[in-house]
């Protein structure tokens, strides 16, 4: 475990940034907040990590009460992380960081690396205030998932729904970004056809502005 570094200023900034303003402790959060990760899974998802930086900021995200680390009971019998209380409080500063950053997305870079679940916290706030349940997201990219209106445990998840879902959107990353960067609203791509909506419950027709 590395020694604590600190500002050593008697500032909530500072001290938040003592906690977290290490490169990629808050794209472990991102990661966490689709809920239990393992190691090879936070590796996969963090495209350019040394394994031995992301170990050191797991453990430094363990000491400082922002992540836990327990075993799957068998026949998964493996290690995983998740986010504590704490660590999971950090969802509105991704959020803030998310939509500050939305502006920079305005070209994508032939170096960057894209996985499909990076979209959903943007798309989130696109979607928030329109009822609860479970929403499936198809891009080309591949699938993710959304859980509105919960307060515990992960707001995202990678891949299809588990279960069936509530709604399902299909759309593209470029109107994904749109809707994350506020340039369109929900309802006005869902009426020119550029998001697809099936359901029939009350979350599809909210989605569809019904």
């Amino acid at each position: 475990m590395s020694p604590r570094r600190s500002y050593d200023q008697y500032c909530s900034t500072a001290r938040a940034l003592d906690a977290v303003g290490d490169r990629w402790t808050l794209l472990i959060v991102r990661e966490l907040l689709a809920g239990p990760r393992r190691y090879t899974d936070l590796h996969a998802d963090l495209p350019g990590v040394s394994t031995d930086v992301l170990a050191s900021r797991l453990k430094d995200m363990e000491r400082d009460g922002l992540t836990t680390r327990r075993r799957l009971p068998p026949p998964g019998a493996a290690f995983v992380y998740e986010l504590t209380a704490r660590g999971r409080e950090l969802l509105p500063v991704l959020q803030a960081l998310d939509a500050w950053g939305a502006p920079l997305l305005a070209e994508r870079r032939p170096t960057d690396a894209v996985r499909a679940h990076w979209f959903a916290l943007p798309l989130l706030r696109s979607v928030e205030g329109e009822g609860e349940g479970l929403v499936e997201v198809r891009l080309d990219e591949g699938p993710f998932h959304l859980w509105l209106g919960g307060e515990d445990g992960p707001v995202y998840g990678n891949g299809a729904a588990p279960g069936d879902p509530d709604a399902c959107l299909t759309l593209d990353a470029d109107t994904c970004t749109a809707l994350g960067q506020g340039d369109v609203a929900l309802r006005q791509v869902v009426q020119d056809g550029r998001v697809q909506v099936s359901g029939d419950g009350a979350l599809a027709k909210a989605l569809r502005g019904e």
